[in-house]
């Protein structure tokens, strides 16, 4: 294992410490509105210390952006991408899907990245270029044809309802050709249960970039297909994003054409 994976995998474990030592005691939590349905407790605020502390004493120089903290400015070459928590709504309500996500980019290029759900003791891990992994086991997207049977992952546009309209008509011309569509309130989580196979595709509006900055990698890593709504690179500057193997991602991009509104395009 790379020894920075080996870091960040540290750092995540203790903000899952962090994260589990309140999860029976979400009644005690100072919670804050930080925009419409998008919430945030100390817990978030002291993983992303806690991840923070721990990647600044291995790597003082490297730049940082984290969900709570914004940017700490540092070598632009070297930045780590956090998210402390994952799912906080779910985290809020004793919902038990939530994790801990960073990811290295250097030069904007995604290199490590770990994914923690700490209450269920899953490691998602990769580094580019050696595969993906799930607690040291190697993972891989399925090998399923075109939608027949699929398992589809998504995300409702709760924190932008403008384009609620146009992802509805997405998931009715989706849903009649898959097994099922599920909405488990974590983009990270769900990115990692589409690298490990649990899911064969995956499709959401305007997620931020801590969601998905380690779960593209992953995905990659155990070779699957990320793009935006076009099926460019872009999906870190629009936050809409596609990610399955080979034929469920082009399925998906097919699938959601027709329903793109200009805005979601661009």
């Amino acid at each position: 294992m790379h020894p920075t994976l080996t870091i960040a995998i540290k750092a995540a474990r203790k903000a899952g410490d962090i994260i589990l030592r309140y999860h029976n005691q979400i009644d005690l939590l100072t919670i804050e509105n930080k925009a419409a349905n998008d919430f945030v407790s100390e817990v978030d605020k002291a993983a992303e210390d806690a991840i923070i502390d721990e990647l600044k004493y291995a790597f003082p120089e490297h730049s940082i952006l984290g969900e709570e903290n914004g940017e700490i400015i540092g070598d632009e070459r070297f930045q780590w991408i956090i998210d402390p928590l994952d799912g906080t709504t779910n985290y809020l309500h004793g919902f038990p899907q939530y994790a801990v996500s960073i990811a290295l980019y250097e030069n904007n290029v995604p290199t490590h990245a770990v994914v923690y759900d700490p209450f269920k003791e899953e490691m998602f891990t990769a580094s580019k270029g050696d595969g993906a992994y799930l607690n040291d086991q190697r993972i891989r997207v399925t090998q399923t044809q075109g939608f027949e049977d699929t398992l589809i992952g998504t995300g409702f546009p709760f924190k932008a309802p403008q384009h609620l309209d146009a992802y509805l008509a997405m998931f009715k011309a989706i849903h009649p050709q898959v097994a099922g569509i599920r909405r488990a309130g974590s983009a990270a989580l769900d990115l990692a249960y589409l690298a490990a196979g649990r899911m064969d595709g995956f499709w959401e509006i305007e997620l931020n970039i801590w969601d998905i900055a380690a779960g593209v990698l992953l995905v990659k890593e155990a070779g699957g297909f990320v793009g935006d709504f076009s099926g460019r690179d872009k999906y870190l500057e629009t936050g809409n994003v596609v990610a399955g193997n080979d034929q469920v991602f082009k399925e998906i991009l097919k699938t959601i054409h027709p329903h793109l509104t200009a805005d979601l395009q661009r």
